[in-house]
């Protein structure tokens, strides 16, 4: 029951906080509309509260993916490529948890997806040279929820681009935690990345960008994903997760470099931690 509390709290500020962005700014995030609408449809789907009206005018955006390119903000905030990738991950959890039926609207946007693979099968993202961040993802990261939304509409038209993915997944070594728990979600039997994880998991039960760094929100959200929740380490993450939710139900922004403030970093990160408990919920370490 506290468990129930506690997300539907964090569930709560995502409500209120995706479709702030669209009422004050008049276009639409892929932060709000992107990453956290992501947690609202799967906490939706799970039997949590979500009003209708915190996930309307997402769904109603992400049903237009010939206007997603018509994003504002600042140049270095306002990546096209991978808003395209972050808006078509929030279209396929819409259809992978119900909230949209029109399927074909997803094969739209995975068509217009399918022009920016690389051609040694990836979706590389510019990270400035650090580590994936929730503004940044890295290039891991980005064929990671690339390829899985393409894999959720079998279709053969993207079976060439699909194993084009897989390949590079599985011949990429890891250079960050994010990269290691990205590889890992893709491919479980990565033992290599599994390693590298446990190795340098922080003793307060997180992970940072690297080994030896101290813990951030986002890292372990995408550890714990990438973990299924099971072990003891995914149990250790999961409590320090809950011991880092603020008052108002979000999370602290990860960055890159860490310790700076932004309202785009903040949504992201608390909706991939949100994200990351509702579908390891009830799992526990063996």
């Amino acid at each position: 029951m506290l468990a129930e509390l506690f997300l539907q709290t964090a569930l709560n500020f995502l409500a209120r906080e995706v479709p702030r962005w669209e009422r004050e700014n008049h276009c639409y995030s892929c932060h709000n509309n992107g990453d956290a609408a992501r947690a609202l449809y799967l906490g939706r789907q799970k039997g949590y509260s979500v009003p209708n009206e915190a996930i309307s005018g997402t769904t109603e955006w992400l049903l237009t993916p010939e206007r997603w390119d018509d994003i504002h903000g600042a140049p270095a905030a306002s990546d096209k490529k991978l808003a395209r990738i972050q808006f078509t991950a929030a279209l396929a959890e819409a259809v992978r948890t119900g909230a949209v039926k029109t399927k074909p609207i997803l094969a739209s946007a995975s068509v217009e997806l399918l022009k920016l693979q690389s051609s040694d099968g990836s979706w590389q993202v510019d990270t400035g040279g650090l580590p994936g961040a929730p503004a940044t993802y890295g290039t891991a990261l980005a064929t990671y929820l690339s390829r899985s939304s393409l894999e959720l509409q079998k279709r053969t038209q993207f079976e060439a681009a699909i194993n084009r993915a897989t390949r590079w997944l599985s011949n990429t070594k890891p250079d960050s935690t994010v990269d290691a728990a990205a590889l890992l979600l893709a491919q479980p039997d990565r033992d290599d990345c599994r390693e590298f994880l446990l190795k340098s998991q922080t003793s307060d039960g997180g992970w940072g960008a690297q080994p030896r760094m101290p813990a951030e929100a986002f890292d372990t959200a995408l550890v714990l994903l990438a973990l299924r929740g099971e072990g003891s380490a995914a149990a250790r993450a999961r409590a320090l997760l809950i011991r880092m939710q603020e008052a108002d139900g979000g999370w602290p922004e990860t960055t890159r470099p860490s310790g700076s403030q932004s309202y785009a970093e903040r949504i992201s990160t608390t909706g991939w931690v949100v994200y990351a408990l509702l579908e390891t919920a009830g799992k526990a370490p063996p």
